[in-house]
This record gives C-alpha cells, structure tokens and sequence, in this order.
C-alpha cells in the first residue's frame, strides 16, 4: 500500500494492485495550498465543504464518490460511514460529519474527516478495530490536540496519523502539528516524509505516529 497526503486531509491510498482511494479533496488554491494532482478509483468525502469536498479535482472516469453513513461495498472495498458531528454542539455550529473505515491489503483505515466531538460507545463500536487512524489535530473547526488525543485513546489504533493542521501557505486559521506531538511520546514520533509505502506486517506492535509533510 502507498499512502500519500495532498495537504489538510486529502489522502491517496493506492492498494498493492493499483486501486486508488482519495479522502476529502481540496482545488488547493481556495485554501492557499498546492492543489493535488490525482486519480482516484473511488473518493470518499466526509461532508460538503469547500476544503473537503472538490471531488472535480480528481481524476477518474469511472470513480465513485462515496459521502453518507452505512456500510458498502465499492469497487471491491468494503466502506463503513459512521456519522458524527462537526462541532461538539450536534452540528448546529458546523454540521454533520462522516468518519470511513475501510480496508486496504489487510490494513484496516479510518479517516475521521473534520471530527469535531468526543466519541460515544455507539460510535467507536461502530468504527470497530483501526490500524492506522486519520485524525484532525488543528481545532477551531474541528478537535483540537486534547481532543483528539481523547479520540485516539477511545480508538487506539497502531498507528496515528495527524491532518488538518497548519502548513505553511494556508489560510485557514488553525493550529500547527506542535502542540498535538508535544503530548506524545517523542521517541514513537516518525517523520514520513509526503509519502510512504507498506504492508500489513509493518504494522507496529505499540502505537506510533507518522507525521507527513508537504
């Protein structure tokens, strides 16, 4: 599998056979950040705002674009939608929310989309077992650090994977990755670099955070 990140939480998972599945695209410029340049068999898209849900950007002829709650099958991926909320007010702030767990070559995925709320028991049930876990870390429109870590202590996936942070170029008034590494433990932290290739058996046995960059 090869996991690529296109900046805030736009996500390229290419299975080892060449399916392609895109996460929440952006056109880049609306956001003051390099637009992605990519193909996608399948875009998952956790809810209908300008940063999270330019799926004309990807490339494609026959992709399917998957956006509500329930469990599908698609293009041979089974999906799961858990829905969630954007604000830790029921959505009357920001909306509703569509966290995705799937699965690629045996690795089980969830992407959390723009989470903005604890979880309950219903909702990490429903999320089930996670290998590698998406989460936003830069508040203001989602859960900020000591947030998201109460997520992932309710999910605790293998590994962790932060988005939706500040980067250099982007406009949107959010935290920088800092604060949300400082709570970890520094010697788990592995900086990726913009992309990285795996299988199943680098898998971690204890948790780790892979941090990518632009």
């Amino acid at each position: 599998m090869l996991i690529k990140w296109h900046g805030h939480a736009c996500w390229e998972i290419e299975s080892a056979d060449g399916l392609k599945i895109v996460t929440d695209p952006h056109d880049g410029k609306a956001i003051g950040i390099k637009p992605p340049v990519v193909e996608a068999d399948i875009v998952l898209m956790s809810h209908d705002h300008f940063d999270h849900n330019c799926d004309r950007i990807v490339q494609g002829a026959n992709k399917e674009v998957v956006t509500g709650p329930g469990a599908k099958t698609v293009k041979g991926i089974q999906i799961n939608g858990v829905h969630s909320y954007h604000d830790e007010d029921e959505g009357s702030k920001r909306g509703e929310n569509i966290m995705f767990n799937f699965e690629v070559d045996g690795i089980k995925l969830c992407h959390l989309g723009d989470l903005g709320e604890q979880l309950d028991r219903t909702q990490v049930e429903g999320l089930g077992e996670i290998d590698i876990l998406f989460i936003p870390v830069g508040g203001t429109f989602t859960v900020d650090a000591d947030g998201a870590w109460d997520v992932i202590k309710a999910l605790n996936p293998k590994v962790v994977i932060p988005m939706h942070f500040r980067v250099g170029g982007l406009s949107l008034s959010i935290a920088p990755v800092d604060g949300f590494l400082e709570r970890a433990d520094q010697d788990l932290i592995t900086r990726v670099g913009n992309e990285i290739e795996l299988t199943k058996e680098d898998m971690p046995g204890e948790q780790h955070i892979w941090v990518f960059s632009l």
